[in-house]
């Protein structure tokens, strides 16, 4: 009897084995029927952090990349590191809620490039604070940024993509589009519109040839904190946010996400939650939407309290504490140099 225990137990095993080595030539097949070389890739939110990592990246896969922003600074910084990684680049300043910017800028890479091949809607803005401190002026900015520019976007390059019957569009949303979680209440809602509008597109362009793919990535190292904006007791905000960001078995780093980002891109997958805490958050709140709501509630009183300056508010780099920066928030800060957030050394507020 133990012996047949045994067997059917290596069996399963054998199976469960299988199964996974097939999934895994599958999408490594998938992934080779997509060849970025020579093709136009638009990235939203390109200068720095998430962007300007996935841009590197294809820039070393032979992509022709576009990439704007709204800062001009931050633009010729990136363009000057990947230029100096050989890519050809083009950067456009622009202001992705502005509905008119937009169409100059796509009309702008049009003439440059041509055709858009893949666009990556990636620009995006955090605030972090108590509901409390939040105004509505915050709602409107992060549905703007998630919502409406992403939508501006894909209605710029759908004519074209239809024409030719082939595109693909990327949606960087987040694990707050799927689990809305305490103190990122403006982030999360606009992160939801954005899951249900490039669920949506996918299911209405496919049949035009256009691939849309949604990313939810969870907390990853890109540095973004210096760039957050904290409001309420922003010093412990900020720490706690920044911490969170820079553990690594919470976080995976900003060169992890974009290769996986890339890759699902290429797939053309309809989903990719990214780091092994967002996927098991991801599959307990779809079984368990009540329980996961009660623990955040109880995460929530562990925050800080509405204090400091109320519904002002603070870039991270501009905020410093006896926990952030430190030793704890070291993975962070060292991605916030790297990935052109900041240019100062260390930041200015005490």
């Amino acid at each position: 009897m133990d012996i047949t225990y045994k067997n059917i137990l290596i069996l399963a095993v054998l199976i469960i084995g299988a199964l996974f080595a097939i999934k895994a030539l599958v999408q490594w097949w998938r992934e080779q029927q997509y060849n970025l070389n020579g093709k136009t890739v638009l990235i939203t939110g390109g200068s720095r952090g998430l962007g300007l990592v996935m841009a590197r990246q294809l820039v070393q896969q032979g992509a022709r990349l576009a990439i704007c922003a709204r800062n001009a600074d931050e633009l010729e910084r990136a363009r000057t590191d990947l230029q100096q990684r050989g890519g050809e680049v083009l950067t456009v300043p622009c202001d992705v809620t502005d509905e008119f910017e937009v169409k100059q800028m796509i009309q702008i890479v049009r003439d440059r490039f041509g055709q858009i091949d893949m666009l990556i809607n990636n620009a995006g803005t955090i605030q972090v604070g108590p509901m409390a401190e939040m105004t509505l002026d915050d709602y409107e900015e992060a549905i703007k940024i998630h919502f409406w520019a992403p939508l501006y976007t894909t209605v710029s390059v759908l004519p074209e993509m239809r024409q030719r019957r082939q595109g693909r569009i990327v949606n960087i949303s987040s694990i707050g589009g799927k689990i809305s979680v305490p103190h990122l209440l403006p982030y999360s809602a606009s992160k939801f519109a954005l899951v249900g509008l490039s669920e949506g597109m996918r299911s209405e362009l496919a049949r035009d040839g256009i691939v849309v793919t949604t990313v939810c990535p969870g907390l990853m190292r890109t540095g973004s904190p210096y760039n957050a904006y904290f409001k309420g007791n922003y010093r412990q905000e900020y720490a706690w946010f920044s911490i969170s960001d820079s553990l690594p078995i919470l976080s995976i780093s900003a060169e992890s996400a974009a290769r996986q980002i890339i890759a699902a891109a290429k797939r053309g997958d309809a989903e990719v939650v990214l780091s092994v805490p967002a996927q098991i958050g991801d599959k307990f709140h779809a079984l368990f939407p009540g329980l996961t709501s009660e623990i955040l509630s109880w995460v929530n009183r562990f925050l800080p309290e509405s204090d400091g300056i109320g519904s002002d508010r603070i870039q991270g780099k501009d905020i410093q504490s006896s926990m952030s920066p430190s030793v704890f928030t070291s993975l962070t800060d060292k991605a916030a140099q790297q990935n052109n957030q900041c240019v100062e050394e260390t930041p200015k507020m005490t």
